[in-house]
């Protein structure tokens, strides 16, 4: 590879390191081209991308300001899975790619700036989507509130039963 092309790469390693906090490392060493484009296509659904790098460009690449555990993680063969969206779902396709196809060995990761360890890759996958954690923010602030109507609403119920059960019975009279 020439100097030109190397530059080029870093520069764009750079840029993918920049624009998404959220990026999982791991060996595809035994991955085949078929499950390769499987994958890819799994993740272009989330709006995830994959790419294969160079470790010593990947290296360049990387700012002083990653942690060092994140540098230590580029050794044999590494792709780089990443995303500027919802970090849980992209964990999720991945472990359930790895778990159908037994090719997948993590090696670590930046969650939201945060780097994560391989051994801790099973507890992000396990968290819930952040679209899933809003909705049951909102679910748990509008419960209470929904309570308190019913509270209210309760007795205008019952009045309103009340006066049907009258009218009937001054029908039948």
């Amino acid at each position: 590879m020439k100097r030109s092309q190397k530059v080029t790469r870093i520069d764009e390693l750079n840029d993918i390191f920049k624009a998404n906090d959220t990026f999982y490392l791991f060996d595809y060493n035994k991955m085949t081209v078929a499950q390769s484009v499987d994958l890819r296509k799994t993740l272009r659904k989330y709006s995830s991308s994959l790419k294969v790098v160079k470790n010593r460009l990947a290296l360049r690449a990387l700012q002083a300001e990653f942690p060092a555990d994140v540098k230590a993680s580029f050794h044999h063969p590494t792709a780089v899975a990443y995303t500027a969206a919802d970090p849980i779902i992209l964990a999720k396709a991945l472990k359930d790619f790895a778990v159908q196809n037994k090719v997948l060995v993590m090696k670590g990761g930046l969650v939201q700036g945060r780097y994560f360890p391989a051994e801790r890759f099973d507890e992000v996958a396990k968290l819930s989507s952040r679209q899933a954690l809003l909705g049951k923010i909102g679910y748990f602030m509008a419960y209470p509130l929904a309570q308190f109507l019913r509270v209210f609403q309760a007795p205008l119920t019952s009045t309103g039963s009340l006066l049907s059960q009258i009218k009937d019975k001054n029908k039948r009279q």
